[in-house]
């Protein structure tokens, strides 16, 4: 999912898409998508709408490792709507959904899909832990999720922009109205019986505010000076 506007990022993201800025020096989706090559995934989606052109430039370079497609997401309408689109362009379940604005631990990808075991499932975190608004808790007991959005202020474990989406969660995508939200489909799947694996990952890494950009790029400035 590289359609967002980043809003909290600006004024940074008014010129150039929150995908393409760097961590580590290197262009956050660049990173995703040989994560996603390494985990042993050949074909790849990249659901696009802010500064399209500039995410399209980059994921189309052919250097990932993997077979890139686009689908267009021409409002704002929910990270749930970016997945329905990018399945309306030949993404097929079970298939894995990241947000392209997140850098996961080498090999973290790979381990989640092998836990998964092609089910549904939500990866799940501490550090960054959780922080609401834009970063609820998840809770989840005996391994499998029971509420995606929880308010437990207790809880330490926080949702990584990391899913494994089954067929049976595809009906729950677009539900009541815009803007169609992954936690609420997940949720709404839940509800209906569909068993939603917890599976814990190690740290994330992504830009929330200007000064992260800062932050995540300066000890690889301070290596190369």
């Amino acid at each position: 999912m590289a359609a967002g506007e980043g809003r909290r990022l600006r004024p940074i993201t008014e010129r150039w898409p929150k995908p393409v800025l760097p961590v580590d020096g290197r262009p956050v989706l660049g990173t995703l998508l040989r994560e996603l090559a390494a985990a042993g995934i050949e074909r790849a989606v990249v659901v696009t709408g802010h500064l399209a052109d500039q995410v399209r430039a980059l994921a189309a370079d052919g250097a990932w490792g993997l077979d890139v497609r686009f689908a267009d997401q021409p409002r704002p309408d929910g990270s749930a709507d970016a997945v329905a689109r990018a399945i309306a362009a030949g993404a097929e379940p079970p298939c894995v959904v990241a947000g392209a604005d997140t850098v996961f631990g080498p090999g973290d990808v790979g381990r989640f899909l092998e836990a998964a075991q092609s089910s549904a499932a939500i990866a799940v975190r501490r550090d960054p832990p959780p922080a609401p608004p834009h970063r609820y808790a998840v809770a989840w007991r005996d391994g499998l999720v029971t509420t995606v959005l929880d308010d437990d202020p207790g809880n330490p474990f926080a949702a990584a922009p990391l899913w494994l989406l089954s067929e049976d969660v595809v009906p729950h995508l677009r539900r009541d109205r815009a803007p169609y939200e992954l936690g609420n489909a997940f949720q709404a799947a839940i509800e209906a019986g569909v068993p939603v694996s917890a599976i814990e990952i190690g740290r994330t890494r992504d830009l929330t505010d200007p000064l992260d950009l800062v932050e995540e790029n300066f000890p690889y400035l301070k290596r190369t000076t």
